[in-house]
């Protein structure tokens, strides 16, 4: 079905009204009733080539088009969302930068982690709690949203989820907040090859593209590149954010925040796995930030002196992690100066972390609020 399913955008005139219009707004006034997934946007031969898959009762087609690089500021796309009939928009960004890694002076924060691809639990945490409104549009001010990483596999929404992420960012700093995108090892594995856990409609998607399934988010693509702009240890106000935890052995080895994010950065895409030095190999390794599970489980089991030991070098007063699962609900451990933002979203347990006025709250999908910390 693969094979005879892909057809190029000039075959299919009926199917969806408007793909590209003279003000390259992309499935523009679409009024298909078939589900779709993307766009997955490539750079090849200067030209930005933005494609979709539509799927009939199974039977999956492919759209493509293409302008060139130059125009790209003026393709408006739109992405699909797990409400029938319901879209947002997104512009490319003209430009992608590397991170800040500390930001102080925050009223404010939202942090959500392994989402997984369940978007409808994603879109309702944010509804819920006025971080967004009803056609997606920030509504959060000056606040921050941090998410804490494995975004990535699992579910099949995966593709939304990541471009939501992706249009948030400018609006939120037009109004004067800011989201943070903290990777996990979700992220990294589907960045580098392990993709033990990507759903399989996605590695048929690939197929579909006549690509290979890293090439959607290798360095010539659009959210290739813009995953790569992003860090594994954040500070925001007074918290560090990092998706696993800061083991014993990457304390001892005395680095910053920006150091750390800098050493890893440059082998998000390697698949050989092979570092060039102890540092790196350490920080890819399970005693790594995006895969250490020592707060939570005997093995490399962590210490109060520990945690205490990592909000010092880091200069912070509580860490924030995703990763493993404890509980169904937001939970605090280590003398509340650890919180787990991991929860069940798949199975309908979903909450996020606020944190206003030095006051810390689990929250629900529709706003509840209950405090866990002072």
């Amino acid at each position: 079905i693969m094979n005879k399913a892909k057809i190029i955008f000039g075959f299919l005139p009926l199917l969806v009204a408007g793909f590209l219009l003279q003000d390259n707004s992309l499935i523009d006034g679409m009024s298909s009733p078939f589900r779709y997934d993307g766009p997955y946007v490539l750079y090849k031969n200067d030209k930005v080539y933005v494609n979709y898959i539509f799927d009939d009762k199974g039977v999956k087609t492919v759209q493509t088009d293409s302008v060139p690089v130059s125009e790209k500021n003026h393709l408006v796309l739109k992405i699909a969302t797990d409400i029938p009939g319901k879209e947002f928009s997104v512009q490319l960004k003209s430009k992608l930068h590397n991170e800040k890694n500390d930001f102080r002076k925050v009223s404010k924060q939202l942090a959500i982690s392994d989402i997984e691809g369940t978007f409808s639990a994603f879109r309702k945490l944010l509804q819920g709690n006025n971080v967004i409104d009803d056609n997606f549009n920030w509504t959060f001010g000056d606040g921050h949203l941090v998410l804490t990483g494995d975004f990535f596999d699992r579910g099949d929404r995966v593709t939304e989820v990541l471009w939501l992420i992706y249009s948030l960012e400018e609006q939120a700093k037009a109004a004067g907040g800011y989201v943070h995108f903290v990777l996990g090892n979700h992220e990294i594995m589907n960045l580098n090859g392990d993709l033990r856990y990507v759903h399989s409609k996605y590695m048929g998607n690939a197929g579909l593209l006549n690509e290979n399934y890293l090439a959607l988010y290798g360095e010539q693509s659009e959210l290739g590149r813009w995953l790569r702009t992003k860090n594994v240890m954040q500070k925001v106000g007074n918290v560090l954010y990092v998706h696993g935890g800061v083991s014993s052995v990457v304390n001892s080895m005395e680095l910053s925040v920006s150091k750390v994010n800098e050493l890893v950065r440059p082998f998000y895409g390697d698949t050989t796995y092979n570092y060039p030095d102890l540092k790196v190999d350490v920080l890819y390794s399970d005693l790594g930030p995006f895969w250490y599970r020592g707060y939570y489980i005997n093995k490399h089991k962590a210490s109060q002196q520990q945690i205490d030991s990592t909000l010092f070098q880091f200069g912070v007063k509580y860490i924030a992690t995703g990763h493993t699962i404890v509980a169904d609900t937001i939970s605090t451990s280590f003398n509340k100066k650890l919180f787990n933002t991991d929860v069940p979203h798949y199975k309908g347990h979903s909450e996020a972390l606020y944190i206003e006025k030095g006051s810390f709250y689990r929250v629900n999908v529709t706003g509840e609020k209950f405090l866990i910390a002072e």
